[in-house]
């Protein structure tokens, strides 16, 4: 052993023994040596190596938090592209300190991994001992542990600064870290991180409140007039009578009481906008109506120094049971746009493909590494599972996303064209053409990505042209006399099993073995786990096309859900363009459905083994008479601190619901006696 690790385990031992610690900056680093030693019974001279979960138990975790890992993965991916070149990666854990997603440099992966900075990693503090994730997860604040700062010393030669990430009700939910394998001895080398994981982590925050409460008002409070929209750090979500839903760690921190720590005050929800600020709800709305601002001030001690508010009005007005929002990317959270329909502006798009599905998740994954690698890939999946989306969104992930994606369709071509349109042809080549020539679509994707979808319909004598173009990287024009040099990632797409075309001898095993450099294969939709996501994204999509206010109650949910779809994704979207179309702005209706999805056995099937729904019964109309029900209502409230949300979900009932009944039997909360 070192001198370097006998002296760094003498002063954990040393110091963590004391019962009193240094101030300042080391004071939690040595806090956290004390409980490592007194609490978790960890012993510095037995190091421990990184604690790797296996695949199914990472996904358990991954699947709590699923929503909030795709929002926080845009800001982990922003983020990255600022550090990467200085050796930073990025982790986030849940609050069990269990690492569920990871972006590092793929030839440093074995390192990664063996220092514990990987996929499934567990980075609690009784495990690890003091560590930048295990101790934030305690102390629940922003903190560096930099080198000889770790308890353990196999972790020494790292630098870790991490970030508490809280729900928008306060609770602790996940950390964020960004580490190094290597780095200067000084900790002041680590300012610069520092203040980004600050930033990054209030970014992540923010877009997951505004996902969260996309149904509800927004306030936003800020210093800048001019960037309130965009930069207001103070956030509160209230409902349509002013009641305050939910509150970000900016409006915890302004509003919370002398002495309380900003993640346990929940004093604001159910309170009213009235309560904390001198404003009325007809300013609220005529913020919301006019997208302006104007300068706020609180009641009491809050808000003493000047503050601009502006209010961003619910995305939809639904009833209630209505689909929730498609997932915010972070620059749509932050900016307040709504997804640029091109996808180069929107490189997350890839994310967005996918909930919960193992197979998805897993596919996704293996394209991210791949696509910036100069591999060919082919997708297979089948008819209308939404191969060309994958594509498409894979392209705009990559490097190249702000080049050409050229689509072609080998099997809608004519045969007699397909040559002239791919390759292209000189002035003159052939009667009809054009008298300048044209450039083909490979060469439109100079730069860009060629998406050759149905590869398996290719004409063979046209297979020998392009497998000469993957091969040497150039075109040869129709009447050229010399080839021209294209750069291109190719994605192919196929229904069909090229393998057995090869064996029949339709398709060039030379060429088969040029283009799958990696295969992808997308799941059918009835084999997908993710298919309440994908019905629910797609609605909203298509209600935003057409102009619709529909919604789709949860009963017609679980009857999409019980069709098998023969047409994959793309049946799926024009059944419910379709039912869009019928509604007239009302809420979907079994008879809006297509037949072949109205009339399903299976969905019939589905339909009767489901469990009946109560979400908005209004409890007035049991048998249960009215003292009783007021009485139960009152505890329920009382047990909730008055949050009507809360006590909502606790009756099983909608919180229209509950204001009915307060309004009823004379409830009124305490703030507003």
């Amino acid at each position: 052993m070192s001198n370097a690790l006998i002296e760094h385990i003498d002063n954990v031992i040393n110091v963590g023994s004391k019962l009193s610690h240094t101030r300042g900056t080391d004071a939690l680093i040595h806090k956290s040596w004390t409980r490592c030693i007194k609490q978790h019974g960890l012993d510095p001279s037995k190091p421990k190596p990184a604690r790797i979960l296996p695949s199914e138990r990472v996904r358990e975790h991954q699947q709590r938090l699923e929503g909030f890992i795709r929002v926080a993965r845009a800001g982990m991916e922003d983020m990255y592209r600022r550090v990467a070149d200085l050796g930073y990666m990025m982790l986030l854990t849940d609050r069990d300190g269990i690492t569920v997603d990871y972006i590092g440099n793929p030839s440093s992966e074995k390192q990664l991994k063996a220092a514990g900075l990987y996929l499934g990693a567990d980075w609690s503090e009784m495990h690890a001992g003091t560590c930048g994730v295990g101790t934030c997860l305690v102390e629940q604040e922003i903190i560096g542990c930099h080198q000889a700062e770790h308890f353990d010393a196999t972790h020494i030669g790292l630098t870790c600064t991490s970030a508490p990430l809280f729900t928008p009700d306060g609770q602790l939910l996940a950390v964020l870290d960004v580490s190094a394998l290597h780095s200067p001895e000084a900790k002041e080398s680590q300012h610069l991180v520092l203040h980004l994981t600050s930033i990054y982590g209030q970014m992540i925050e923010d877009a997951n409140f505004l996902r969260h409460f996309d149904k509800q008002w927004i306030l936003r409070l800020g210093h800048a007039c001019g960037l309130v929209e965009v930069a207001g750090n103070i956030m509160l979500a209230f409902d349509d009578d002013g009641f305050i839903t939910g509150a970000n760690t900016g409006a915890r921190k302004k509003f919370a009481a002398p002495g309380v720590p900003h993640w346990a005050s929940g004093t604001l929800v159910g309170q009213t906008i009235m309560d904390v600020l001198e404003t009325s709800m007809d300013e609220m709305l005529r913020l919301a109506k006019g997208g302006t601002t104007m300068e706020l001030s609180g009641i009491g001690s809050h808000l003493q120094d000047r503050h601009y508010a502006t209010v961003i009005p619910p995305r939809h007005q639904a009833a209630a049971r209505s689909i929730p929002a498609a997932p915010l990317t972070l620059v749509t959270a932050a900016a307040g746009k709504t997804p640029a329909a091109d996808s180069r502006e929107n490189p997350l798009a890839l994310d967005c493909l996918a909930g919960s599905d193992p197979r998805m998740q897993t596919l996704i994954r293996q394209a991210k590494r791949l696509v910036d690698r100069k591999v060919n890939l082919l997708i297979q999946g089948e008819t209308g599972s939404g191969k060309e989306v994958f594509a498409k969104a894979l392209h705009a992930y990559s490097k190249r996303g702000h080049k050409p994606f050229i689509a072609v369709n080998c099997a809608s071509i004519p045969e007699s064209l397909i040559e002239s349109e791919l390759f292209g042809y000189m002035p003159g080549s052939f009667t009809g053409g054009r008298s300048k020539g044209m450039k083909g679509l490979i060469l439109q994707s100079e730069g860009g990505s060629l998406f050759l979808d149905e590869i398996g319909d290719m004409p063979l004598q046209l297979q020998t042209r392009f497998l000469r173009v993957l091969s040497e990287c150039e075109v040869l024009p129709l009447g050229a006399d010399h080839p021209v040099p294209v750069n291109c990632t190719v994605f192919a797409a196929t229904h069909r099993d090229l393998r057995d075309q090869v064996e029949a001898g339709t398709f060039r095993e030379d060429l088969y073995y040029r283009l799958c450099g990696a295969t992808l294969s997308l799941p059918a939709l009835r084999e997908r786990a993710d298919q309440r996501y994908l019905i629910e994204t797609i609605f909203q999509d298509e209600a935003r096309r057409l102009h619709s206010r529909s919604t789709l109650p949860a009963e017609i949910i679980d009857r999409l859900m019980g069709y098998q779809w023969p047409g994959n994704v793309r049946e799926l979207r024009s059944a419910l363009r379709f039912a869009i179309a019928l509604s007239d702005d009302a809420p979907i209706s079994l008879a809006d459905l297509p037949d072949e999805v109205r009339h399903s056995q299976t969905a019939d099937r589905y339909r009767a083994a489901s469990v009946p729904r109560t979400d908005c019964v209004d409890a007035s109309k049991t048998p249960e008479t009215d003292d009783v029900a007021a009485s139960r209502l009152l505890s329920a409230l009382k047990r909730h601190k008055w949050n009507v949300t809360r006590a909502a979900d606790d009756l099983a009932q909608c919180r229209a619901t509950i204001y009915r009944q307060m309004k009823r039997f004379g409830i009124t909360p305490p703030n507003r006696l």
